[in-house]
């Protein structure tokens, strides 16, 4: 079992910088990806970022709304993932769901999810 627990999120006028962070604890040693989600009001959960093959180094995901102004990184030493939001635009207005997986088999993954944190953008 994964527990993620984000943090950092908050109220930011369009142009700024913000920077969340989730920590993993429990069984963390074979996560194989961890990122983040997001959630807007009225829209569906679309993924941000991801770092996968963590075991192997890791390479990232990110999507084409956020390329070029939100950078995810992992810390080992902490198992504390962080994203880097700059340039923030009102429609990144959300709330951030930080994200972890396991290998159970080949196959097969087991997905966890944290509780949110939430971050405003003002025009």
């Amino acid at each position: 079992q994964v527990h993620l627990v984000e943090s950092g999120g908050g109220l930011v006028q369009a142009g700024g910088s913000l920077r969340i962070s989730c920590v993993a604890s429990g069984n963390t040693a074979d996560i194989g990806a961890v990122g983040w989600y997001r959630e807007a009001p009225g829209k569906r959960r679309e993924e941000v970022a991801i770092l996968r093959a963590l075991q192997r180094g890791h390479f990232a995901d990110i999507a084409d709304s956020v390329q070029g102004r939100f950078h995810p990184s992992w810390d080992s030493a902490s198992n504390t993932v962080h994203l880097q939001l700059n340039d923030l635009r009102p429609e990144d207005t959300a709330v951030y769901i930080c994200y972890a997986e396991q290998p159970i088999t080949p196959l097969s993954i087991h997905s966890y999810w944290g509780p949110g944190t939430q971050v405003t953008v003002s025009s």
